[in-house]
């Protein structure tokens, strides 16, 4: 099954009978696969120092933070974009991108995914890796 499929079959699997908001989270199969999707997708457009962070016993908003850097703005810019033009076509829709209009720092949110894209003084700067850490 692919990607695109297993997502599709997540709204329809998952919604409740009654009248309920459905559950937009996705189950942990489908959130390593897309994690498995992303990383894939940044090492396509050659990102750099990709690091994948558990975060969900910390953070409720997600469940994983994918972390990369790139050359320069316009390459930090050309890897958000397309990996969210990738994750779309897949049928993942992001729920939001920001910072793709300087591009010293994009985030793409994915839902359980948050996908950081810097640039390699950013990421000296901020050390999400370490503010994340999961000891």
């Amino acid at each position: 099954m692919t990607l695109s499929q297993i997502l599709r079959c997540n709204y329809q699997q998952f919604t409740p009978k009654l009248n309920h908001k459905p559950d937009t989270r996705m189950n942990t199969l489908q959130t390593d696969e897309l994690k498995n999707f992303v990383i894939e997708k940044l090492e396509d457009m050659k990102g750099r120092d990709i690091i994948s962070l558990h975060i969900s016993d910390k953070a409720s908003f997600a469940d994983y933070m994918v972390i990369c850097s790139g050359n320069s703005n316009r390459h930090v810019k050309s890897i958000a974009q397309s990996v969210a033009i990738e994750c779309r076509a897949a049928g993942a829709e992001p729920r939001g991108m920001e910072g793709n209009d300087v591009g010293e720092w994009a985030l793409v949110d994915l839902g359980d995914i948050i996908v950081h894209v810097m640039t390699d003084e950013q990421r000296d700067k901020y050390n999400l890796e370490q503010l994340w850490a999961e000891n």
